[in-house]
Parts: structure tokens; C-alpha cells; sequence
């Protein structure tokens, strides 16, 4: 892999990863156009995403730092058989992010099925699609107050339904979670927030699933190099898009992303049928 390819999809990876366009599609995309199926380490892709992790951390540093407190809090109280009234915010926070997780592991029997579907232009194209019309719908939803004090568990068992769809590649983990948080009366901000916060557990546990496989193929020690400057890429311009997104949240306006990925998903399914044609 050249410093070229992997700067460019570092940033692939930072952009699409946070802004509501879908990153697996646009990976998907950017290796089928460049000729770079067999080229990209799956190893690299994992760093990616850990890049993309870094950049959360950063932009939510105070929220995991209160979560790790009122953890190592929750857990002292409960080994005294107390519990303060009302809950902490953020150890309610840590509760509701875990019940968003649990319908990831409906997923585990066929995720390897599902990660084939990357290598389905069509598939990526219709996709993307969709997650312009999710987009579209959530500036039509009307703004909610809910927050990690007042949502309930199926809220968030709803929100993290939209994560495990969101699996597919070419539909927008961030656009859908966030989607789903609006659709459930979360207030936008707490949307996009909880959004982020839920990928945490999600990113490290598809990371830790693909760790090994990755592992098992081999990493080129000669490389690690050109795949941090990859990451780097990915974690600095992931934290920028958060911020970005942030501020498009709070104002509702995810209309201009809809048209995007409408126009993206219609031009990879134009050129997949070209493609196919000149074959």
C-alpha cells in the first residue's frame, strides 16, 4: 500500500465515518474504483476504524471520563447495597448505551454475510439511497426534549435496532442511529451525542471480531508506518466532522447530506451497470 492510498482513505474513513454518507459504502466505493480490493490489509482497516475511535474520544472526553466515574461509582454503591436517587446522569447514560448495544448480537450468527455484501455494488448503491431518504425524513420529524435523564429503554432499543441495520454497507451508521434518535423524540443534540457514544462499544467489538482474522493473515511490519499516517488522517479529520455535524444537528438541516447520497448511490449504480456491461 503507497503513503497515497493510505492518506486517501484515511480521510475516506474519517469523513464518511461521522458524516451521515455511510463510510463502508464509501470504502467500498473508493476500493472498487481504484482497483484496490486485494491490496488493502484487513489489519489496516482495522486501525481505521480504531482512528475513527480516537477522534470520539476526543470530542466526547468529558462524557466517557463522568461514564468511567459513575462506573467505578455504580459498582461501589452496589457492593454497599445502595443506590442514590435520582441516578446520576451519566451512570444512566452508561445503562441506556448498553441496552442500544444488545441488538448487535443478533447479528453475530451472519456477520460474515453481511460484511460480504461490501463487495455488492448494487447493493452499496441502493443502500446509499436509502439512507438519503432517512436523512430527508429526519429534517421532517418534528425536534424532541428527550435526554439521558427522561428516554426510555425501548427508545434506546429502537435506536440501537437502526445501528444493527446499519451494518449494511452503504447505509449510514451515524445517519440512521441519529435518524432513529429524532424519530423517538430524543432532542437533536442528545441524538447525535448518544449516537456517537453507542458506536463505542459497537467499534471496539467489530474490531475485536475482525482482530483475528486480521492477525492471521499477517502484518507487514514495513508498512506500520504508512498505516499510521492513515489513521492519523482518519482520527483528525473524524474530529472535525463531529464537530461539524454537531453544529448541522442543531439546526436541522440534514436535507443537503439526503441529496449526497441520493446522488452517489444513483452514480454507483450507473457505473456498476456500465462496468458490467463492458465485462
Amino acid at each position: 500500500m503507497t503513503f497515497f492510498t493510505a492518506v486517501l482513505l484515511g480521510l475516506v474513513q474519517g469523513v464518511a465515518e461521522f458524516l451521515p454518507i455511510s463510510s463502508s459504502g464509501h470504502l467500498a466505493i473508493a476500493q472498487n474504483l481504484l482497483g484496490l480490493q486485494t491490496e488493502i490489509p484487513e489489519f489496516y482497516d482495522v486501525l481505521l476504524h480504531l482512528g475513527t475511535l480516537l477522534a470520539i474520544f476526543a470530542a466526547y472526553w468529558s462524557d466517557i471520563c463522568d461514564m468511567v466515574r459513575e462506573l467505578i461509582g455504580g459498582v461501589r454503591d452496589i457492593a454497599h447495597g445502595s443506590t442514590p436517587t435520582p441516578v446520576p446522569p451519566a451512570r444512566r447514560l452508561i445503562v441506556l448505551i448498553i441496552l442500544g448495544t444488545l441488538p448487535l448480537f443478533a447479528l453475530l450468527p451472519i456477520h460474515k454475510k453481511v460484511q460480504a455484501l461490501g463487495n455488492n455494488m448494487m447493493f452499496i448503491g441502493v443502500a446509499l439511497i436509502v439512507t438519503g431518504f432517512l436523512l430527508f425524513a429526519c429534517d421532517l420529524v418534528r425536534k424532541g426534549h428527550k435526554n439521558e435523564r427522561t428516554a426510555t429503554w425501548i427508545d434506546v432499543l429502537i435506536v440501537g435496532a437502526g445501528q444493527a441495520i446499519a451494518t449494511l454497507p452503504g447505509i449510514s451508521r451515524s445517519g440512521m442511529t441519529i435518524t432513529a434518535g429524532c424519530f423517538v423524540g430524543f432532542e437533536r443534540r442528545f441524538a447525535v451525542r448518544f449516537s456517537f457514544l453507542l458506536s463505542i462499544p459497537a467499534v471496539l467489538g467489530a474490531n475485536i471480531l475482525s482482530l483475528k482474522d486480521a492477525l492471521e493473515v499477517g502484518v507487514d511490519g514495513s508498512q506500520i508506518p504508512v498505516y499510521l499516517a492513515g489513521v492519523a488522517v482518519a482520527a483528525v479529520s473524524g474530529y472535525l466532522c463531529i464537530r461539524l455535524l454537531r453544529m448541522i444537528a442543531e439546526k436541522g438541516k440534514f436535507g443537503a447530506f439526503s441529496y449526497y447520497c441520493w446522488a452517489i448511490g444513483l452514480a454507483t449504480l450507473i457505473l456498476n451497470a456500465v462496468l458490467r456491461t463492458i465485462e
